[in-house]
């Protein structure tokens, strides 16, 4: 099997993880301060919290915004389900708005008209989780003057996008978002193993954040109520939970990092050679915007099934599948869950482009160890998929 992604470990990222299980620490140590710098230092951004998951990120972004109960946080509906869970945790009620029919991202023009209807309707939100989706950035500066208009927050959701930029920074630098999440899932760009940060330029939502992601426990004077008893001495201030990264998953992090703009080159390379063996297929490949460099975690494709007669997307899929293809799907429309459906009755529909997209993507294999010799037998599949 020739799997959609798939990890990059070296030796130098196995001695990294080796050395902190010869130390003293193996939790609450130097090395996640040390990794939470080396990712500010390589996105421009001011302040990093790294946690055990991009959805404990996610989570902890929500809470230093004060969403709570009655609040309401936006997403795309083509995502994973942690970027609308998130709201769920905090007690928020979620709505969604649909994609670009060309870079599947949070459509600006759509998201305009919800924010209008929305304001005529007084239930604005409060929160907007933009998805870098495969790691191409939303139009950011579009979204930050939307949000200055309607008064919500921004969190990029850019799980999939480390290494990428836009208008020529890096994603991460926070420069039209209030918080950037990260993931370091092991099929993302770089891996922690599992595990996840939130950038923000802001110290208040740093502080914050470093808090709900501890216990909401403190032994920083100046946060405390009162005067510190002793050395020894901690106050829970607020309810956090324990979303702490560990030192080896840190120590493989700061050791990924340093190969970061190889793989993501090593994934444009081939993202490029798609895009030629591809050609005069009946499908579409990505779109990518000028603004935009993207880290290409995904290679997704739309099949044009109107001039493949005979064929079912599912068919496809499953072609390629029994012969060893690892193509996946990404992702399925959220309001299509059955959580979602039964807590929201969301329709089919409502989301056009969406919905347009679920019944259209195949994501191909795509990761920096992939050989040309696979790239040619998954594209050699595909073709014999789609023959008419």
């Amino acid at each position: 099997m020739i799997p959609y992604g798939k990890q990059d470990i070296n030796q130098d990222d196995i001695d990294s993880v080796i050395e902190v299980l010869q130390s003293d620490f193996l939790t609450q140590g130097p090395k996640v301060p040390a990794f939470e710098e080396a990712v500010c230092k390589y996105t421009s951004a001011n302040y990093g919290v790294a946690v055990n998951s991009a959805t404990s990120a996610l989570h902890i972004a929500c809470l230093s915004l004060d969403l709570k109960e009655g609040g309401v946080l936006w997403t795309t509906p083509i995502s994973f389900v942690a970027s609308a869970n998130c709201g769920l945790y905090c007690g928020a009620d979620i709505d969604f708005v649909d994609i670009d029919p060309e870079t599947y991202n949070i459509s600006v023009t759509a998201l305009e008209d919800k924010l209008k209807q929305a304001q005529i309707d007084n239930c604005l939100p409060n929160i907007l989780v933009a998805v870098h989706l495969c790691g191409q950035s939303c139009d950011m500066e579009a979204i930050r003057r939307l949000s200055r208009e309607y008064g919500f927050y921004v969190i990029e959701d850019a799980s999939h996008a480390i290494g990428g930029e836009y208008q020529g920074k890096k994603i991460g630098s926070c420069e039209y978002s209030d918080i950037t999440i990260f993931s370091f899932h092991p099929v993302k760009i770089i891996t922690t193993a599992e595990g996840g940060i939130a950038t923000t330029n802001d110290k208040y939502l740093a502080d914050q954040m470093r808090l709900f992601s501890s216990h909401g426990v403190t032994r920083d004077p100046e946060l405390m109520t009162k005067e510190t008893e002793g050395p020894w001495y901690y106050q829970q201030i607020c309810l956090g939970y324990n979303y702490r990264m560990t030192e080896l998953q840190a120590a493989l992090g700061i050791s990924q990092l340093v190969r970061l703009d190889e793989f993501v080159a090593r994934r444009h390379y081939l993202a490029e050679k798609y895009d030629s063996l591809l050609k005069g297929m009946a499908l579409d490949t990505p779109k990518q915007n000028s603004s935009c460099y993207s880290s290409f975690h995904l290679y997704i494709i739309r099949l044009r099934l109107v001039d493949i007669p005979n064929k079912t997307h599912r068919e496809i899929f499953q072609y390629l599948r029994d012969r060893g293809i690892g193509v996946n799907l990404h992702y399925i429309p959220i309001y299509t869950q059955p959580y979602y459906e039964q807590q929201y009755s969301c329709k089919i529909g409502v989301y056009p482009e969406a919905d347009r997209y679920y019944e259209e993507a195949i994501s191909l294999p795509l990761y920096p160890k992939m050989s040309e010799e696979d790239q040619l037998s998954v594209v050699s599949a595909l073709a014999k998929a789609i023959e008419v």
